[in-house]
Formats: structure tokens, sequence, C-alpha cells
């Protein structure tokens, strides 16, 4: 695990740190046997097994195809122009208040997230559309960067979220489950950070200048029928689990047919447009399987070596407290995530804080969540929140770096607060899965 972390500092990709870090124990694990000596050739075979049956076995599990599947899914409804419908369609809706646009922002993140689960695609593809508009109309920079750059975080959070997947697969926990847990936090975090909007307008007017488009009823109506290939593919996929019409892979599938069709229907999915979807899905598809492969050999190797076991003795007898151990887990989350990425960090640290929530007889699905919403305040946490750079990288000089991170702290109090009553309130993420099973 160490070395995995040091060659994470030095910036080594995800995917070959983990990777490295994963062959190199199991060799010396072999190599150097508790009788002492070393015997480089009697960890040969082992090794070589174990890179030819680990990784290929993993990738067999039937529940990672959703992987892909939603990641494409995201992708075609992108390149249809679903999400920025979305947008538009709510700024419309809004009422022409100071601060609509950077709450429509807010919005149209959630929107994106539901139904493309990743916050970097979000923050990126919401900074090219929203921020831009934002200042046009005046608004102060820093809140019309710093919205986006916080409302791309719900990606991780909303379902279907690509991170939600990869700790079910690696927890052995019920994918629907976990959807459903995150719903409710998802859309408490949306309203937190509208509420972070409404105050900064409040004690700033000079932020955020009324919008003076009077859209008529027609415009209204005629964006909101825009906008409705959107609201079906949200439904389908949220409804079909809920009411157990679809398990979520199955729901993956029908998502990605029935966003092509939409796309056709509505004549908006270009025969480009569509390769170049399956184009960036098949590459963010193979990272991520490459960082989850890697993962999963470094979890094999923690497994044999016997540490998961040796830091639950530890604990034990250290007859530290509940509290502690969460204050713990919440910093070790909070300080990876601002220099790492969250796929990285969730599976580098499932080996260590998995067992120990089970040992406390705790709810493994809620603390699922927790952990997506320590990764999505370490997306926004300075000095190297991941998300604060990709809006940099989108509005290039029309933004400081300086006024964006300034900006996300207002959002990263909302998060906090979110954290806290998911930490206080269990109840508050397992309601719906609970109300479900």
């Amino acid at each position: 695990m160490s070395a995995a972390l040091v060659l994470l500092f030095l910036r080594v990709p995800v995917a070959f740190a983990l990777g490295a870090a994963a062959v190199g124990g199991i060799f010396l694990y072999f190599a150097m046997p508790a009788s002492g000596g070393f015997f480089p050739e009697r960890a040969m075979r082992p090794l070589f097994a174990f890179l030819a049956s680990d990784p290929y076995s993993f990738l067999h599990a039937y529940p990672l195809v959703m992987a892909p599947l939603f990641i494409a899914m995201g992708h075609i409804a992108h390149r249809a122009g679903f999400t920025t419908d979305l947008f538009y369609a709510i700024r419309l809706w809004l009422p022409a208040v100071p601060g609509n646009l950077a709450m429509a922002s807010v919005m149209g993140c959630g929107g994106f997230s539901a139904i493309t689960g990743t916050s970097v695609a979000c923050a990126a593809a919401m900074g090219r559309i929203a921020v831009p508009e934002m200042l046009k109309f005046g608004y102060s920079k820093s809140l019309a960067a710093s919205c986006v750059a916080a409302g791309g975080t719900l990606g991780s959070l909303i379902p279907p979220s690509l991170l939600l997947v990869l700790y079910g697969i690696f927890t052995e926990q019920s994918v629907s489950k976990l959807f459903l847990a995150g719903l409710l936090p998802g859309v408490a975090t949306v309203i937190a950070y509208l509420g972070v909007v409404w105050i900064w307008v409040r004690l700033h007017p000079e932020a955020a200048p009324a919008d003076p488009f009077r859209p008529s009823t027609a415009e209204r109506m005629a964006a909101l029928r825009r906008a409705w290939p959107f609201f079906i593919l949200f439904f389908l996929i949220i409804g079909g689990i809920y009411f157990g019409i679809f398990t979520p892979t199955e729901a993956a599938a029908v998502a990605v047919v029935v966003a092509v069709l939409l796309g056709v229907l509505t004549r908006r999915l270009t025969w480009a447009g569509f390769i170049d979807a399956l184009r960036e899905s098949a590459y963010q598809t193979a990272v991520v399987f490459a960082i989850a492969i890697a993962a999963k050999m470094l979890l094999s190797f923690v497994a044999l070596t016997g540490v998961t076991a040796a830091l639950l003795n530890w604990v034990e007898a250290a007859d530290l407290s509940v509290f502690v151990i969460m204050a713990a887990i919440v910093l070790l989350y909070i300080v990876l995530g601002t220099f790492l990425d969250p796929i990285g960090i969730i599976l580098l640290t499932i080996p260590l804080t998995v067992p120990l929530i089970e040992s406390m007889d705790m709810s493994l699905i809620w603390f699922g969540i927790v952990v997506i919403k320590l990764l999505e305040i370490g997306l926004i946490t300075p000095p190297i929140g991941l998300n604060v750079f990709v809006i940099k990288s989108v509005v290039g000089k029309a933004v400081p770096l300086e006024a964006i991170f300034k900006g996300v702290l207002a959002f990263l109090a909302a998060d906090v607060v979110i954290l806290w009553l998911l930490l206080q309130f269990p109840g508050f993420a397992l309601i719906l899965p609970d109300a479900m099973f």
C-alpha cells in the first residue's frame, strides 16, 4: 500500500502505480519466505499464475458489464444534446431573479450527472455551456466558475454513478441499493448548493445581475418539450430499478438502446456524433478497467499478506471508539481526494476501510454513500481540487484560478453539512433502499 502511495505521489498513472505495487508485492512475498533468504526463482511460477488468473476472473464478473454501458449512454446523450437542452429548459422555467443562471447551472449539473455518472465529464461539459453564459450577463467570475465546479461533483453521487458501480462490485454490495441510497443525499446536495447561490446573491447583489430575458409561455413549453428525452432516460433507469423491472445491468443496456433511438428519432444524433461517442466510451472504459484490474490485483495481494486481519486486531487491541475510527477515515479520504483520482482512491482504500466498517456492524451501503460524499468534497478541496482545474482548463484566462478556489469554499461548507447529516443520521441514505427491499 505504501509503495502504491509513493508512486501516486510521484504522479505515476493510477493503474500503473497500483499494478506495479501488486506485482512487486506478490513477487517479494514468494521470493522472501518467513524462514529467510531471497529466492526469486520460487516467485516466478505463482506470480505468472496470479497474472494469468486474477485479471481474467475479474473481467468476467457479470456486474462489471454495466460500467461501459452507463459510460456509453452518457456520451451518446451528451452528443445528442439532451444535457444541453436540460440546462436551457431549467433556465427558462426558473423565475427571472438574481442568481437564476447560477441556479440553473447547478440544477443542470445535477441533471447531467443523472445520465452520465462521472464528475469530471459533468464539470467539463457544463463549464463550456454555463460559465460563458453567466459571464456574458455580468456574473462575478468567482460565482460563475465555482458553482459549476461544485455542481460537477454531483456526478459521483446521483445515480447512475460509476463510482457507486465500482464500489458495489468490489464490496459485493447491491448496486441497486447503492443507486437508491445516493438519490436523497444527491438531491439534498443540489438543494444545499442552490441555498449557497441564494445566500451569495443576497449578500453580494452585484455578483449576479437579474436575467433580462423574459421567455414567453410558448418558449418555455418548447424548451420543456425539447428536453423530454432526458426525463425518459432518467425515469427509465431509476424507475426501472426501483420498481424491480430491471436489474442495474439490464437498465444500463436498455438505456443505451433508448438513448440511441431517441437521438435518431429527434434527428439530433448524427452518425459522426455516434461514432465519436463510442470512441470516447471505449477510451474511458479502457482507463476505468485498467485502474479496476490493477486495484483488484492489489486487493488480492493485501488479502494474501493478512494486513487487513492485522489492522483489525490492532484496532481491537487499541480499543478505539467509533468516533475516532470514523474521524480517521474521513480525514484519509479528504486528504487523498485533494490530489488523487476518485476511482483510484476508492479502489485503493477499500481493503482497509471496508473491513473496519464491517467489524463495527455498520451498513456498507451507508458507508458507500459517505465515501462518495467525501470524494465529492475532495474534488473541490484546495490546493488540488480536480474539478477546479477542469473548470480552469475549460474557461482559460477568463477566470483566475484563485477566484475559483475562493468561490468553492462556500459550496464546501454546504458539503460539510450534508456529510454531517449522513454521519449523524444513516437513515438519510438508507430510507429508499430499505423501502425497496
